[in-house]
């Protein structure tokens, strides 16, 4: 770290590249801030580009409630065959198939079964581990194991655009964490009676975090070495889409020892609320609609 720069705390977007993995990110972000404690709130594939949340010192500390945070996506799908992982890096399954009868209307028809709740098949080439063992590794092995659905939630989907002349079809959807967008690309061909697989994947959105805020690797690298991180991080306070809670300075000293503070409120028990001071993150707290209180559940000044 250069002497006219201190350590930061706050969350980061960065444009992930095609090509690299979240972890190389993390590690490239880790050098060109200079510090040790750099965490991320929910991996991309290596072809995938957009949003990577980075959290950066004391912000690691949010990651938990970050990852659970909702997502939107600009995906391509080609239809005429699927793939073994389900996007453009793998081997085609299948040789192509006819798609000239494929329309716009006939694609908005088939999208409409995947909007709400839905059950999704986790693919083998993805970093759920089952037994321990995460099932891309499995299926590099050449392994295929039974999976159990897990419930999803498509909160937006919807038809962008067909590029002209080509079987390519760009949607864009918003999802519940932990939804697999390869998934629902070959679920909504199978809908179609047609191979499907992912050409293209780009996130724009996690929770607050959008794409208009990000820095690609080589900005954030000039951007550093002229001291002025803190002009692209996004304060703890406003990186949360919690509800928030104003606390004054006698609260604060009595959150920052873990005490709780005493609020009424139409929260949910068990809701977790952010506290802030001043415009700083304090806490994350969790609401006793019993007891009234707000208990803090992770300290962070």
């Amino acid at each position: 770290m250069t002497n006219h720069q201190l350590p930061l705390d706050g969350i980061l977007i960065v444009d992930k590249p095609a090509d690299w993995t979240s972890h190389d990110v993390v590690a490239k972000v880790r050098k060109i801030c200079q510090t040790k404690r750099v965490g991320h709130t929910g991996t991309l594939d290596p072809f995938a580009t957009g949003v990577l949340v980075i959290c950066l010192n004391r912000a690691t500390r949010l990651v938990q409630f970050l990852t659970g945070e909702d997502k939107e996506y600009l995906a391509t799908i080609r239809f005429g065959f699927a793939t073994d992982t389900g996007d453009l890096t793998g081997t085609p399954l299948t040789e192509p198939t006819a798609t000239d009868h494929l329309k716009p209307n006939l694609i908005e028809e088939a999208l409409k079964s995947f909007r709400g709740r839905i059950q999704q098949i986790p693919p083998m080439y993805s970093a759920k581990k089952i037994g321990g063992v995460k099932l891309y590794e499995m299926a590099r092995r050449g392994e295929e194991i039974e999976r159990q659905p897990i419930a999803v939630e498509i909160k937006e989907l919807e038809l962008i655009g067909q590029i002209p002349g080509d079987s390519l079809f760009t949607i864009r959807v918003v999802s519940s964490a932990g939804t697999y967008i390869r998934t629902l690309a070959e679920d909504i061909g199978k809908a179609l009676g047609i191979g499907a697989h992912l050409q293209s994947l780009r996130r724009t959105r996690v929770g607050n975090c959008v794409l208009g805020q990000a820095v690609t690797l080589e900005q954030l690298a000039e951007i550093s070495a002229t001291g002025k991180l803190s002009d692209v991080l996004i304060p703890m306070a406003k990186s949360l889409l919690l509800p928030a809670v104003q606390i004054n300075e006698t609260e604060k000293g009595l959150v920052q020892h873990g005490r709780a503070v005493q609020r009424a409120g139409q929260w949910r028990s068990g809701e977790k609320l952010k506290l802030i001071n001043n415009d700083e993150l304090i806490a994350i707290a969790e609401f006793n609609a019993a007891t009234k209180i707000l208990q803090p559940k992770v300290v962070i000044a």
